[in-house]
């Protein structure tokens, strides 16, 4: 049985099928990526793993069971965390309040018992501790700490993009899916956050899905390559092998190879 796998899954909008009986397996600690042109369905398969969208037709499961039908904090606390395109981040709130909002589903304590922690032996009190300890040590591994009591709004693009892993990652995953997150950074920013995704994988033992139009990160992060055009596959396999399969080439790199 396959760690992570969608089996067959197809989803219409309209009179156009975004995603069309699509399938593939992830295995544990691999980093699996996700190539293809603008509006060929990459990201609306991310939203049906994630439960934003619920397919026509299909299965999605982690480690066995279905998460079809699930609800996006339900699926959350199953084991699966992601990032946008678009940054979805709390600009003005700070670094650390941003990262602790990635603990909400780990939290026990009530709304009632949160607002009124009465003494620092409260259990309200005593959770916070636990999960700032959490966070702290995200912030610490992502090498966030001169910007930890900054706003987010005031941080550099490729920063808050480092942020927003930081609060996926702060969810305690087991699988993460990471939609473009090079998107808008600069050569060194994106050198950075290669090295950030294969930490988090081995330090953190985190199966990574990745969508991603940079191919010189594709090819020196992913162990598999998964490319598909029109909401259906092309081809999977090893990023030199789908690089340079003709209709890969034709939908998403161009007329030339890249080198």
């Amino acid at each position: 049985m396959a760690y992570f796998s969608i089996e067959n899954l197809s989803i219409r909008f309209g009179g156009v099928k975004a995603v069309n009986n699509v399938s593939f397996s992830v295995e544990k600690n691999e980093i699996f990526s996700i190539i293809g042109p603008n509006g060929s369905g990459k990201t609306t398969i991310f939203n049906l793993i994630s439960g934003i969208y619920r397919p026509d037709q299909g299965t999605i499961t982690l480690e066995g069971e279905n998460m079809v039908g699930k609800t996006p904090d339900r699926i959350a606390k199953k084991g699966i965390a992601r990032t946008f395109q678009n940054i979805e981040l709390f600009a003005n709130a700070t670094v650390m309040d941003n990262l602790m909002l990635g603990r909400h589903i780990h939290m026990k304590t009530g709304i009632f018992g949160g607002a009124f922690m009465f003494g620092k032996r409260s259990r309200a009190a005593r959770e916070e501790v636990v999960h700032r300890e959490k966070v702290e040590q995200i912030i610490d591994f992502l090498e966030l700490q001169s910007v930890r009591d900054q706003f987010v709004g005031s941080l550099a693009y490729g920063k808050r993009k480092l942020v927003e892993v930081g609060r996926a990652l702060a969810l305690e995953p087991k699988v993460m899916l990471l939609d473009e997150p090079s998107a808008g950074m600069n050569t060194e920013e994106k050198d950075e956050l290669t090295l950030w995704i294969k930490d988090i994988r081995e330090d953190y033992n985190i199966t990574i899905l990745l969508i991603e139009h940079d191919m010189n990160m594709i090819m020196g992060i992913s162990d598999r390559v998964f490319a598909m055009n029109q909401g259906q596959k092309i081809i999977l396999g090893p990023p030199q092998e789908v690089q340079r399969h003709p209709e890969v080439i034709k939908a998403y790199l161009g007329e030339e190879e890249i080198s």
